[in-house]
């Protein structure tokens, strides 16, 4: 059975499909790149590879019920207990959080300084980090 297509009105008054199907690309929003919806390693395409956005359509993989359609913005990489990565997405519009399954094709760069971001911007100044070996308070005993 498939799925029920949602429409709402657009600016002009005229109906509009909410989450139109596409058969096989789409062309992302933040970065204009053409996507395939296939991708190696999951069965629902829901962000760019080149980029990492997405936009808010899913409640649950694939279910494309969401309303808000927002840009969701790669905040994070999780890594799950079998040890496989997700992204960690944000909703620029109702700020919801998700997380998306990597795919094979995601670019590799991306997702490295992604994972790296709280190495590189740590929510804290290292110079108060008590390093091991490392004088207290800063003056030498």
């Amino acid at each position: 059975m498939g799925k029920t297509r949602r429409f709402a009105p657009d600016d002009f008054g005229r109906r509009r499909e909410l989450h139109p199907r596409h058969d096989d690309v789409f062309r992302c929003r933040r970065c204009g790149r053409e996507v395939g919806v296939s991708a190696p390693g999951t069965a629902h395409r829901n962000h760019c590879p080149f980029c990492l956005w997405s936009v808010h359509v899913d409640e649950r993989p694939g279910d494309r019920s969401a309303d808000c359609g927002g840009g969701m913005e790669p905040i994070a990489i999780w890594v799950r207990p079998d040890g496989e990565w997700a992204l960690v997405h944000r909703c620029g519009s109702c700020h919801a959080v998700r997380t998306n399954r990597v795919a094979g094709d995601d670019e590799p760069v991306l997702l490295v300084s992604l994972a790296a971001r709280p190495l590189a911007q740590p929510p804290f100044p290292l110079e108060r980090v008590a390093w091991p070996g490392a004088p207290r308070g800063g003056r030498a005993r």
